[in-house]
């Protein structure tokens, strides 16, 4: 039997209403993420993300090709969000996290959006880079639990968080999906200008699996809860892939669910650095699988 959302708790103890608050009071002075810009969003200036305080969202649909525990037969209802805190020089969705291409949403908006998902026979609700917009993605949560939302809601972003934000949500996220993309300062400074971000990641990904726990799965094989961690591979860069598996094994668990994906391509402005303007190739992703199962990480897999 599936495990109901965990937000449902938090919606009828107030729980959830009262982080809405706290977090919207971030908005007139942004630190919703580790670049603290501190501009005042509510009044229409804009932080490094470039994203308005009001919704912007470029897609909404089931979709089929993410993990398996979150497809199942029905799809992962996913909502892509425009814009993006961290800003990949490699980014595969550049039209989206850096031109802001999407349509603006209003809390009503996003909380159909949410009730047409389920309706529709997804497994869940799927927020694609969510971070700087968590507030209002959390009161169009409420108005959509008012409306029978009942599908585990999943965090997808790339690991930069801020730690404080990431705490407001235990109780309301049911799954986290960060990517660990670098453990390797002089990378995350070459390639997204977040020399932070290796020491961020490491911190918000013990809060997620604090919060949730290894992944869960229903009987089905359907995911209910828990953290499933995705790792880029990307050419030239197999020692920061081993610093990514090693941190999971020895700090996060054994048993994490460790998505090693392999379709980058260089893409937006990836060809000015030499290093990663080509696919990985067959063997680097052969070796990394290998060296995952290798020190230990029994649900470490392929995609």
């Amino acid at each position: 039997m599936s495990t109901p959302p965990c937000y449902l708790i938090s919606k009828s103890k107030g729980i959830l209403d009262e982080r809405i608050i706290q977090l919207e009071a971030r908005l007139t002075s942004c630190t919703l993420c580790p670049r603290q810009c501190k501009v005042n969003r509510l009044e229409g200036a804009l932080g490094y993300c470039q994203a308005p305080a009001e919704l912007i969202i470029s897609s909404v649909f089931a979709h089929y090709g993410e993990e398996s525990p979150l497809v199942g037969v029905g799809g992962s209802g996913t909502i892509f969000l425009t814009h993006c805190n961290l800003k990949c020089l490699f980014c595969q969705n550049y039209e989206i996290s850096m031109k802001g291409e999407g349509t603006r949403y209003s809390h009503k908006d996003l909380a159909a959006a949410m009730i047409d998902l389920q309706q529709a026979g997804c497994h869940n609700i799927n927020f694609v880079t969510p971070t700087h917009y968590v507030p209002r993605i959390l009161r169009g949560l409420s108005l959509a639990i008012d409306e029978g939302l009942s599908i585990p809601l999943v965090y997808n972003c790339s690991g930069y968080e801020s730690l404080e934000v990431v705490k407001l949500l235990d109780g309301i996220v049911d799954i986290y999906m960060p990517d660990i993309k670098f453990l390797k300062q002089e990378l995350s400074d070459r390639y997204c200008n977040a020399p932070d971000y290796p020491d961020v990641v490491k911190d918000v990904i013990k809060e997620m699996q604090r919060q949730v726990g290894d992944l869960v799965m229903d009987g089905r094989g359907i995911a209910q809860r828990g953290l499933l961690i995705r790792h880029l591979l990307m050419p030239s860069l197999s020692e920061n892939t081993k610093d990514v598996l090693n941190f999971i094994r020895q700090e996060i668990s054994c048993d994490a669910f460790v998505n090693i994906m392999a379709q980058y391509h260089p893409c937006y402005q990836a060809s000015r650095f030499q290093e990663i303007s080509r696919r990985p190739t067959l063997k680097e992703y052969n070796e990394a699988v290998e060296y995952a199962r290798a020190i230990g990480l029994k649900r470490a897999r392929p995609k």
